[in-house]
């Protein structure tokens, strides 16, 4: 089968594409030589091995997962851009589940500084929570507390891990809430 029109951008498409159908683990070389027809050796010529498409989804889930985010978040302060921010986060993971599993491998630290869309998730991400008022250390606190709260939220939610009668939506609102007093009532670096 003919090879034209296979490039980086094209495998890395349909990576995230196979990801949310087959889970971001069933992503292989072998399983998009399929896809596209070809032998796995074809794709060698748009990426180095696995890792490397890998890497490359989770940078490609990342800049789509931030896009929607800041579009969310635009124009807002405090409570209205967290709540928008979680909301976004959490539609992006339930939405597809296997590009927001490759946005939680590990990236090496030289290819973050180079991505655009880290650097945004970044800025985004801390010029929101500067509008508590928190500023380093506590701004890496807070990302953390709220990095690990969404995604261990998303992930038990994705998983049926909630089995109680009340609403999944209305634990979400509350736990939200509650992260906004939490850090309305930042426990400062400063003030320890």
């Amino acid at each position: 089968m003919a090879r034209a029109g296979i490039t980086a951008d094209r495998l890395v498409a349909a990576a995230a594409e196979l990801a949310d159908e087959a889970g971001f683990e069933h992503v292989t070389l072998s399983a998009l030589a399929r896809r596209f027809g070809v032998k796995d050796a074809s794709l060698y010529s748009h990426v180095r091995n696995l890792n490397d498409l890998r890497t490359r989804l989770a940078l490609y889930a990342g800049g789509e997962l931030i896009d929607r985010i800041a579009a969310a978040v635009a124009g807002r302060a405090g409570r209205d851009a967290l709540t928008a921010f979680a909301d976004a986060y959490r539609a992006y993971a339930l939405e597809h589940p296997g590009r927001y599993a490759a946005t939680q491998i590990r990236i090496d630290q030289s290819l973050i500084a180079d991505s655009p869309a880290l650097r945004r998730t970044a800025e985004i991400t801390y010029g929101m929570l500067r509008a508590y008022g928190l500023s380093e250390p506590d701004l890496t606190d807070a990302v953390r507390l709220l990095r690990s709260t969404f995604h261990g939220y998303c992930v038990l939610e994705s998983a049926g891990g909630f089995g109680a009668d009340r609403a999944v939506d209305a634990s979400w609102e509350k736990g939200v809430e509650a992260l906004h007093r939490a850090l309305e009532h930042w426990p400062s670096e400063a003030q320890a």
